[in-house]
This record gives structure tokens, sequence and C-alpha cells, in this order.
């Protein structure tokens, strides 16, 4: 494993819609394990594959002393509102006060392409979702009804 560069907004890879990743194989399973380890590292909630500088639709959560792994995630039913502050890896400095749902369901695979769906409500509804809108560019900024800086 190893800790991998977390790049930072104004990179033109934020802003780009990754491809779908194919093969549940070691390469993905090394990006995952890389994920995790620069996750714990920079001690945040969550961590896309962009933010890494990789193209792929993968990202990790960690909430509440629960890890998962998404890879191609599809945000199938959403319901309710919250509105809190977001921060990110990539927009360091700031936060800012983001509209999200309360509720999501999420379908997605596992490291080894077994297809899962999991329920969220809360703060984990609000890390999937900031962590699938970094899988099709969108950067928390770009939702922000306010932002601040730290």
């Amino acid at each position: 494993m190893a800790i991998r560069n977390i790049i930072q907004l104004g990179d033109p890879t934020l802003r780009k819609r990754s491809f779908e990743i194919t093969d549940f194989g070691e390469k993905t399973h090394q990006l995952l394990n890389d994920m995790k380890e620069t996750l714990i590292k920079a001690e945040g909630a969550g961590l896309a594959a962009p933010q890494v500088g990789v193209l792929r639709r993968a990202f990790v959560v960690s909430v509440d002393g629960q890890y998962y792994e998404c890879i191609n995630p599809e945000i199938v039913k959403k319901s309710g509102k919250q509105t809190d502050n977001e921060g990110c890896l990539s927009v360091k400095g700031k936060y800012g006060l983001v509209e999200r749902p309360m509720k999501v369901t999420v379908k997605a695979f596992d490291r080894y392409g077994k297809p899962f769906t999991v329920k969220a409500e809360g703060f984990l509804a609000r890390a999937f979702c900031h962590e699938n809108d970094h899988l099709d560019g969108i950067i928390y900024v770009d939702k922000a009804l306010e932002l601040k800086e730290d």
C-alpha cells in the first residue's frame, strides 16, 4: 500500500467524468488499498479516485467506524433534505453550506465485482453524495450556498 497525493482544486482532473471500472483485479485492489491508507492519513470521511489522479468510478467512505468501498456507484433513490457544512480533502482551507438528500440508496460493486446495495442517511448519505459527485467532475463548491475560510 502507498499514500497517494491528493490533488487540489484547480487541477483539471477533478473536473472530468470518471470511467467505469471493468477489471476487478489486482490493479483495482491496489487503488482501493492506497485510497484507504491515504484517507486514514488525511483524516477524512471519504476519498474518490479522481482526487488521487485516477479517472475511475470508485470511492471509499469511512463514517462512524464503518468502511465502504464503492465501485461504479449509482444513487438510485433519494429522499428528504439536509443542509450542513462540507469540506473536501481537495479544497483545503474552505468549507461551505451544501444541501443534500437526507436519505440515499446506493447500488455499487465491491472490489471483487459483486453487486451490493446500501441505504444511508444523515452524514453517511452526505458523504456518499459528495464522493459520487467527484466521479462526475462536480466539487461541493459548485453546490455550496455559501463558502467560508477555515
